[in-house]
């Protein structure tokens, strides 16, 4: 499930920077960027808890 979340999230932040920048208004670049980053530390907590598949395999 979290590997889903780290997909669903970097996404998301694609999204939004695609969505936010072609809007022309003030203060879009940096809410755009803001959420995007948000986003993206989202993705990186939710990486460190994917197991390591080496290791969870036992001979």
């Amino acid at each position: 499930m979290k590997r889903y979340l780290t997909a669903f999230f970097l996404g998301i932040s694609a999204i939004i920077l695609i969505i936010g920048l072609r809007i022309d208004v003030q203060w879009n670049g940096i809410v755009s960027w803001g959420l995007c980053f948000i986003c993206l530390l989202f993705a990186a907590y939710f990486t460190k808890y994917i197991p390591d598949e080496k290791k969870s395999r036992k001979p």
